[in-house]
């Protein structure tokens, strides 16, 4: 399909499966390179337990020693590995073939291998996502239902969706390929060992910016000031004066357009913290 063509009739509309996208070696995921990043420090990795952890869909955050990797149950578990791209070659090479989408939307390329009949639950997406399936079989099931957070089972560490029922389903095979809007509802169950590439997209809200903004301590600090203040008949009055002032105080604070465009830049731009500080350490190693 052209890319154009998958931009006016897909993109963020409605979801698509795409059989043999890429060849099914493309990526030469296997369980022996991905349980090696694991276990590397550097590297942002989640074993999701449906069963075999203190409750269920208990979440453990690596790094994951060998032997702990090595008790791992038959079934029912998956290992997420984030930001391969940034690790394997072949990952980041394959990550350019979704250039028709801006860089910045980007987000990275996330690996999970699971074992027989592993995943992590139904649940919603706030941002676009490709799954390719790399190696082995898993079956995925998507809901045409909207779904609120009334309806997210509550206690787990996942934001799991309790009453999920499916309205379509597919077997993945090696090189096929998944592509789900935002907020459409799925739910991937491996057939045997499986491995899915996910290439996720960043979807910024508004409150994330301006956390960001603020953090960043781009904003202009001031602070009211009312050296013409008059005695008020009802000292419990909020005045519509005092309002303007207070609402003029908020947005003087934020930066002009292009001090927000450099700052836009950098934020949507920034590395990963977890590759961040991998680099950073690299860089002070002797030569």
């Amino acid at each position: 399909m052209d890319a154009r063509q998958f931009l006016r009739h897909y993109w963020q509309k409605r979801p698509l499966l795409i059989r043999a996208a890429f060849p099914a070696d493309r990526l030469q995921a296997d369980r022996a390179d991905l349980f090696a990043l694991a276990r590397n420090p550097d590297v942002e990795s989640r074993l999701v337990l449906e069963r075999a952890g203190e409750y269920p869909w208990q979440v453990q955050h690596g790094p994951f020693s060998a032997a702990r990797l090595r008790r791992l149950p038959a079934s029912h578990w998956s290992l997420l590995v984030q930001g391969v791209n940034f690790h394997w070659p072949r990952a980041a090479a394959l990550l350019e073939e979704f250039s028709f989408i801006p860089n910045w939307r980007v987000d990275d390329l996330m690996v999970s291998y699971a074992a027989d009949k592993g995943g992590v639950g139904p649940h919603l997406d706030s941002y676009d996502v490709f799954l390719l399936q790399a190696a082995g079989r898993r079956r995925w099931r998507i809901s045409g239902r909207s779904y609120r957070e009334s309806d997210l089972t509550p206690g787990l560490d996942l934001r799991i969706l309790g009453n999920f029922r499916h309205s379509r389903e597919w077997l993945l095979e090696p090189g096929d390929m998944l592509y789900l809007p935002p907020n459409v509802a799925h739910h991937g169950i491996a057939v045997g060992e499986s491995v899915t590439c996910s290439i996720g997209f960043r979807a910024p809200s508004s409150s994330e910016l301006l956390g960001a903004l603020l953090d960043s301590q781009g904003i202009r600090e001031s602070r009211i000031a009312d050296p013409g203040l008059a005695l008020q008949a009802r000292p419990g009055e909020i005045t519509a004066r005092q309002r303007r002032q207070l609402r003029g105080l908020i947005r003087d604070a934020l930066p002009g357009d292009e001090d927000l465009d450099r700052w836009l830049g950098r934020q949507l731009t920034t590395l990963p913290p977890m590759e961040q500080l991998r680099r950073r350490m690299h860089e002070a190693l002797p030569p």
